[in-house]
């Protein structure tokens, strides 16, 4: 423990420490983290035979098979075709025309007294080529000299059959069967067999497909219904393959997507890990950046290490089919011990930072590697908060305990909650199973708190408040040695207390602190206890001494004051506090007295060892020591008198550069003023003047 400390102490202000330490964090997240988010990878080839049921580690989209089932959908999707009404229209206007040109040339023939063979010339100059292809030259010529009151009816019959036919949906598909329409709607036209005939197959020609194929509608119909396929993919934790299963090209495909073969080489993993452990040591370095030493940080990672290695031992012990071991890590005691050596902040940052941490360690529940288990995560967070909110005040062993078993009710009423959300169907035993871990983190955690609290104050030189409680119990040996040899040195010391700690609390120093200095401030004197003279009943030793002699006897016990606490190894602050409370003030009534028998001597001789005091602590218990002797002397203490005293002694300390070495403000030390006479005037209050009863005999009958 010394060359712990003796470390400590000569590294305290080395910034290039710091940086190590920061360091040391960092790499130890990480590779205690690492193991928990690298993939887990199979050696597996086509064909072969799982050995074990392997799961997924992420979710993950299987681009291929989307892929596919995309294309299978957008097959399933008809053609569109759309209607063209103005096609009708059109064909209405063709068989029209085709009659009307008829007409026409029958007309300029008898005008023009032509041949026939002029007549079928003329018409086919008026219609397309294609229409004579549909009759024959005979048909045609038939259909050229019928009389003008059969074109008449002709005309008619097939604009009406065509219009009436064209009106509805005809596919290419359709075309034979609404052809065979316009002829039944000819069959009762008017007109000899032989033109009805000709008429018919010119009616048939003039029906053609009205809807035509619509690339644009087609391709949204199939985009739409391409969008609406749901994307494969691999779920976490979801099986790919079960143990005994052959690997076929599907499953391979799986797991190469999955990233569990070995020739696949991802550094995602790496990198996301490096990113959350620069974010989880950002809040302490910006948090321990700000300390001059580095003694808060190196504590800080001692008990860290010791937690992410305790979480390591656990996360060691078997794995049950439902329960988690990780309900069973005592994370409580980590940040119970950094809210008692560390402060508050840092605890609750400790706490989130083992929750994360823990919910990466503990993901076998799930089956993937850097996945967080939320569930856990909250339970842990959960866990070390109660323990370092339970701990705000009073900090005993005795709180430690219940602290722990808080710790444990918390755990449990969580676990019972968790399990209700999930509405989960857990049976007696594992619900009992969970319950039982809760318990054990929760008192285990007060049991590593309590054993490790001794280990970590001595190996730092921490003084802990648990440890002044238990230095301030009357029954401590010191204190017992003071009030049995010294007790008017032991009351004395209990007065500077009271004086001390508020006075401490007022301005916001230590006053457990001080008022425990206080305690053992003047342990010295029992060395010899008569030579003081809070302790003397009758004469006074020094009448018969020298002032050289006494000067001796009064500065030793400062010394032996020190050498008695370090022998029973006391706290440091506390032997700091008893070796600076005297500062280098000069001991006046011995120095004019030896003045006043040889004429000259030397100031400094008179003058207590030092050093002066160094923290507000010890300034203010140097102070309370001289008031509450001096008030003490006082025959009749008033409130006047008492602030009198007061302020010269604190002016005195001033003038005489006692206080020149500590932090100390003038404004605090006016605050100290007013809390002394508030004290003093509390203690030494004028009291009611009872009158004097006159005892009378018993008259006995």
């Amino acid at each position: 423990m010394e060359r712990i400390r003796f470390f400590l102490k000569h590294t305290s202000r080395v910034r290039f420490v710091r940086y190590l330490l920061f360091l040391f964090l960092g790499l130890m997240l990480f590779s205690v983290l690492y193991w928990h988010v690298k993939p887990r990878q199979y050696e597996l080839r086509l064909f072969d035979v799982a050995k074990e049921t392997i799961r997924s580690p992420i979710t993950i989209e299987d681009k291929e098979a989307t892929e596919r089932l995309k294309e299978e959908a957008a097959n399933k999707v008809a053609d569109i075709y759309t209607l063209k009404k103005e096609y009708a229209e059109n064909r209405v206007d063709l068989i029209s025309s085709l009659f009307t040109a008829i007409v026409d040339i029958q007309e300029q023939a008898k005008r023009e007294n032509e041949v026939e063979t002029d007549m079928v010339g003329a018409l086919q100059e008026r219609l397309p080529p294609e229409w004579f292809s549909y009759l024959s030259a005979n048909e045609w010529e038939a259909l050229l000299h019928a009389a003008p009151e059969d074109i008449k009816t002709a005309k008619e019959a097939a604009v009406t059959a065509v219009h009436l036919i064209m009106r509805e949906r005809i596919t290419q598909e359709e075309l034979d069967k609404a052809r065979e329409k316009v002829a039944d709607e000819l069959k009762y036209a008017m007109l000899s067999p032989s033109l009805k005939e000709i008429v018919i197959k010119l009616t048939k020609q003039a029906v053609i497909p009205n809807v035509v194929y619509d690339r644009a509608a087609t391709e949204e119909k199939r985009r739409q219904v391409m969008d609406e396929v749901k994307p494969v993919k691999i779920l976490q934790g979801q099986v790919i393959v079960e143990e005994g299963q052959f690997i076929t090209n599907e499953i391979y495909h799986q797991l190469q997507l999955a990233g569990l073969l070995q020739n696949d080489h991802s550094f995602h993993p790496l990198i996301g890990l490096s990113m959350l452990v620069l974010l989880l040591l950002s809040p302490l370095v910006y948090y321990f950046g700000r300390e001059r030493t580095n003694t808060d940080l190196f504590l800080f990672t001692t008990i860290f290490t010791i937690t992410m290695l305790i979480m390591e031992l656990v996360r060691l012990l078997p794995q049950g089919d439902t329960v988690s071991t990780g309900y069973l890590v005592p994370i409580a005691f980590g940040t119970m011990l950094v809210r008692i050596l560390l402060g508050e902040r840092i605890a609750i940052m400790t706490a989130i930072l083992c929750a994360v941490c823990g919910s990466l360690m503990f993901n076998e529940e799930i089956g993937a590697n850097g996945t967080i288990q939320v569930s856990l995560a909250i339970y842990l967070l959960t866990s070390g908060l109660a323990g370092s909110f339970f701990l705000h005040q009073q900090l005993r062993k005795a709180k430690i305990w219940q602290a722990g078993l808080f710790v444990a009710f918390i755990n449990m009423v969580l676990i019972l909650a968790m399990i209700l959300l999930k509405n989960g169907h857990y049976s007696l035993s594992e619900i009992g199973m969970f319950l039982l871990m809760a318990l054990a983190s929760g008192i285990f955690s007060a049991i590593l708190t309590i054993g490790l609290l001794p280990m970590l104050e001595a190996a730092f030189g921490i003084l802990s408040s648990i440890r002044l409680i238990e230095l301030s119990n009357p029954n401590h040996p010191l204190l017992r040695k003071i009030l049995i040899e010294a007790p008017g040195t032991y009351h004395h010391s209990i007065m500077v207390a009271n004086l001390a700690e508020a006075a401490c609390e007022a301005i916001g120093a230590n006053g457990l602190l001080a008022r425990v200095a206080c305690y053992y401030h003047d342990i010295g004197k029992t060395k010899r206890p008569r030579y003081f003279i809070e302790n003397q009943i009758g004469g006074n030793p020094h009448d018969h001494l020298s002032p050289q002699l006494s000067k001796n006897i009064i500065l030793a016990h400062v010394a032996d004051g020190v050498a008695i606490l370090k022998k029973h190894r006391m706290p440091k602050e506390i032997i700091d506090i008893a070796e600076q409370h005297h500062g280098t003030t000069l001991l006046k009534y011995f120095y004019h007295k030896a003045l006043e028998q040889t004429g000259f001597v030397l100031e400094e001789e008179f003058r207590y060892p030092g050093p002066k005091p160094q923290t507000k602590e010890a300034a203010i218990v140097s102070i309370a020591d001289s008031v509450e002797a001096a008030v003490r002397s006082l025959s009749s203490p008033s409130q006047e008198k008492i602030e009198k005293i007061v302020r010269a002694i604190i002016a005195d300390r001033l003038q005489d550069n006692q206080l020149n070495e500590c932090d100390i403000t003038l404004k605090e030390l006016e605050i100290v003023a007013r809390s002394f006479c508030e004290t003093l005037n509390g203690v030494f209050h004028s009291r009611i003047e009872y009158p004097e009863i006159r005892k009378e005999k018993v008259k006995h009958a």
